[in-house]
């Protein structure tokens, strides 16, 4: 859109916390606009009831709350399952998977209402920021952005609370000191970073785990469970079908339990920086170790291995706030193309802090124990391996010649 068009309205991304009520009002004054509110139930565990009543309260008389937990858990986290997304070898992408549900809903709306522009909190230090951003663009480039911590003179949370008491904002108690660690957190995990968690060498306090007890005191039984799949995504839990939140919400009550899931990790931000992160993924941690799980007895050796060399890629693309573009959905097409077959139960034992899998069955399975078994067989002759290693030897020993002609040691 063109920068010299004034902005009329503006759906803003709205949790109903300190930082957006300020932002709300700030985009009133600053720019003179209407403010549509887009608070959005990601399973964040927040009653969502008082984000409406602040929003009526600041003068707002378009509010949209919506419960996106089905959809985010179906159309988002199953389709990052399926490829086994894991960033930099370790973190579980909680964050980042919830932005482009969030971006597609501030279009939506934007589109909806006619608004001109959206406005998110996220600060010019993060990756939320980029993400936001470049999903909206990649929905509607003639939308404008908003992003106030990178315009206003509010850079310190003294300023924000003197803007907020100026202006008959509601300041909570625990918002007027500084507070120990900032927390995300939907359906999929928690991430907790800042303050009191800045030093990475200095062990996490225990208050910062919210959803899950320490591996410690979980129960000295282990605990089975077993998880049925459909095409690579999870469709039942014990024998029962259930939808796809409904799933996670489970698992997240039994990893909680078993205290299995906690992070702690230091990454590589989008934007340079390395950052710590306390990340919580107790109901991922034990569906992303099922779907392993399944895999491994119904998918083809060569469809696997290439599968696992693409996820990085995958993975890296949805950190960075690529989700809608066109390589993340091409690489989303060869992997959902790979669970074809991915179905069956995998079975998992639960025992503090670990969730293994100790059991699969699938009628698509590869596993033929008839080639595997150490006792006599009709269906595998075992000289047949030694050409089999001769012509995969031959380079080698051609090699080994050469070096030796040469006089060179290895």
């Amino acid at each position: 859109m063109s920068a010299s068009r004034p902005i009329k309205k503006v759906v803003l991304a709205y949790s109903g916390g300190l930082d957006t009520s300020v932002i709300l009002k700030w985009l009133q004054d600053k720019y003179d606009a209407e403010v549509v509110t887009f608070t959005a139930d990601l399973g964040q565990g927040e009653e969502l009831e008082p984000a409406r009543q602040k929003a009526e309260a600041a003068g707002v008389s378009e509010i949209y709350i919506e419960d996106l937990r089905e959809e985010f858990v179906r159309d988002y986290v199953y389709p990052m399952v399926r490829a086994n997304a894991v960033y930099e070898g370790l973190y579980l992408l909680g964050t980042s998977i919830a932005r482009p549900l969030i971006s597609k809903r501030l279009v939506d709306i934007a589109h909806a209402t006619g608004a001109d522009a959206v406005a998110h909190g996220a600060t010019g230090k993060g990756n939320d920021q980029v993400r936001f951003e470049l999903g909206v663009y990649a929905l509607d480039p003639d939308l404008k952005v908003i992003a106030p911590w990178r315009e206003w003179e509010l850079t310190s949370r003294t300023k924000l609370i003197e803007y907020a008491e100026a202006n008959g904002i509601e300041v909570p108690t625990d918002k007027r000191g500084e507070a120990p660690f900032s927390v995300d957190a939907n359906l999929w995990h928690t991430s907790s970073e800042g303050k009191m968690l800045e030093d990475p060498s200095e062990e996490a306090f225990e208050i910062v785990y919210q959803r899950t007890g320490r591996p410690e005191d979980a129960p000295d039984e282990a605990e089975y469970v077993t998880v049925g799949f459909e095409r690579g995504d999870a469709v039942s839990l014990n024998g029962e079908a259930l939808s796809p939140a409904t799933i996670l919400t489970r698992l997240n009550e039994l990893g909680r339990v078993h205290g299995i899931g906690r992070l702690d990790l230091v990454e590589n931000r989008f934007v340079g920086m390395k950052s710590r992160g306390i990340y919580e993924t107790p109901g991922g941690t034990i569906l992303m170790s099922a779907h392993r799980g399944i895999e491994q007895i119904t998918m083809d050796r060569g469809a696997a291995h290439l599968k696992d060399e693409l996820m990085p890629r995958y993975a890296k693309l949805l950190y960075e706030g690529f989700w809608f573009s066109p390589e993340r959905e091409m690489l989303q097409a060869a992997i959902d193309a790979s669970q074809e077959f991915v179905s069956g139960e995998v079975r998992l034992k639960l025992f503090k802090g670990r969730a293994d899998v100790v059991g699969r069955s699938s009628e698509n399975s590869l596993y033929s124990l008839e080639h595997v078994t150490f006792e006599e067989d009709d269906v595998y002759d075992q000289k047949d391996a030694e050409g089999f290693i001769r012509l995969n030897a031959l380079r080698l020993q051609l090699l080994a010649k050469r070096k030796r002609k040469l006089g060179v040691n290895n």
